[in-house]
């Protein structure tokens, strides 16, 4: 009789979860997510390159390394999908679209969309961001002499009528005040809802509630307007709306309907004006701080323009204006965080995510990582050239999000800004007014709380 052998396995170790970030009160740190969340992110980057803490009775991973990053959004991407908690609060108000969604649903948007945003078509759009600037600027040319501009106002206007004309061939000069206001309360609304996990739901009509609705109400008849306006026209001008009213179900053969093409207009509409309108009110906002940058800038215009209207010909030779930018993003990132939940447990770094951990990603705290950038607080131009940007791993700067989930609309974006900022220091410097408080205002994107008042001086 032979004897079998039994040999032991030895036994699994169970990885340790991510370490935890003391809480200072019972509710975790609930007040500091509500009251200073740039502070609580910075906070957990110090603390180490993984980490948890608590706000009620949940808890949120914190990954605050470029590997572990790239493990999230790149490596691993399927086991990491954007149904968050807060995202599901954005649905609220925007809905299913090529941003709240994901899966197949999500690829086929995606794949809709890709060529209005191939740099090829995008070379076309030159035209619409500069002739929006020379109007901007040709209504600052009449104002009284010292007088005071909210500058973050102004670029979102002049970014709204851009994506208005480029995206859509529509000209929402007219609803400007109308969608940025729906804009800027919704996303209030949005914001409120994120860290008051325990308000009541859409359903119950408090005043909040039903302002929320009537906001998103307005929105949604601009949004119908343009959309029934192109229809009767009959008009197939090659812009993104006409790819969307032209998309058809493969198994149906039926298009999107109504509400479908609002949501990724209004989508659109919101990402496409609001991000870049961040960056160039930053990025006054540092030139004004910093008039040894706002030299070299103004040498390289003068050189490479020499007096003429930008085009985006000229965006390849406007290289210290890309890198005025790029630091700019750096320091204040419009995307200054997002999320991401692990659909499946997963090891990262040593540690254990369980299924169903939020992970928070935070590109504020990572454009101003000591172990990854010298000077991180400092306005620095130059670390943005070809040679420093070789030397820095691909996730410490993460503007636009990364792996296959990477902003769709950044070649968009990154030429309408620089084009912007060229096209406007070429005729004025811009400073902010004496004792201004410029205070960072996150909210879906990195805003500022109380404005940005600067005064126009002619060059």
């Amino acid at each position: 009789m032979t004897q079998t052998m039994t040999i032991e396995k030895p036994a699994q170790t169970k990885r340790p979860l991510p370490p935890v970030l003391p809480a200072p009160r019972w509710m975790g740190w609930t007040k500091e997510l509500t009251d200073d969340v740039l502070g609580l992110l910075t906070l957990g980057r110090e603390t180490g390159d993984f980490v948890r803490f608590r706000v009620a009775n949940t808890y949120i991973y914190l990954a605050n390394h470029p590997d572990y990053i790239k493990h999230i959004l790149q490596d691993n991407n399927r086991n990491y999908g954007k149904a968050t908690r807060a995202l599901q609060i954005i649905k609220l108000i925007s809905g299913e679209n090529i941003f709240t969604s994901e899966g197949e649903f999500w690829l086929k948007r995606r794949r809709l969309m890709q060529p209005t945003f191939h740099r090829q078509h995008i070379a076309s759009f030159g035209t619409v961001m500069t002739g929006a600037a020379q109007e901007m600027l040709a209504e600052w040319d009449a104002a009284p002499v010292n007088h005071v501009f909210n500058i973050d106002e102004e670029m979102m206007r002049v970014t709204l009528k851009i994506v208005g004309r480029a995206l859509f061939s529509v000209d929402l000069t007219s609803d400007t005040r109308t969608l940025g206001k729906a804009f800027s309360d919704s996303t209030e609304y949005m914001i409120f809802r994120i860290r008051h996990p325990f308000y009541p739901p859409m359903g119950f009509p408090t005043l909040r509630n039903r302002r929320a609705k009537a906001t998103r109400r307005t929105l949604e008849n601009v949004i119908q307007r343009i959309i029934r306006e192109r229809v009767a026209s009959g008009k197939e001008p090659n812009d993104l709306l006409t790819l969307l009213l032209s998309m058809r179900d493969e198994e149906t053969g039926e298009g999107l309907t109504e509400e479908e093409l609002g949501r990724e207009i209004s989508t659109m509409v919101f990402a496409g004006h609001e991000t870049t309108s961040n960056t160039l009110t930053w990025a006054w906002y540092l030139l004004s701080l910093h008039p040894e940058v706002e030299s070299g800038l103004h040498q390289e215009i003068d050189k490479v323009l020499n007096g003429r209207v930008p085009t985006m010909d000229d965006v390849p030779n406007l290289v210290y204006t890309r890198q005025v930018i790029d630091e700019s993003i750096r320091l204040y990132p419009p995307a200054w965080t997002f999320g991401r939940v692990a659909l499946k447990s997963d090891e990262l770094g040593g540690y254990r995510i369980p299924a169903g951990a939020q992970i928070l990603i935070s590109p504020y705290t990572m454009h101003r990582h000591p172990r990854y950038w010298e000077n991180p607080d400092v306005f620095e131009p130059e670390r943005f050239s070809p040679t420093q940007n070789e030397k820095r791993p691909r996730f410490v700067y993460l503007p636009f999000g990364g792996g296959p989930r990477l902003c769709i609309g950044q070649p968009f974006a990154l030429a309408e800004a620089t084009l912007l900022l060229a096209a406007i220091a070429q005729r004025y410097s811009l400073r902010l007014v004496p004792n201004a408080k410029v205070i960072p205002f996150p909210q879906i994107t990195l805003g500022v709380a109380e404005g940005m008042p600067m005064t126009l001086t002619p060059r």
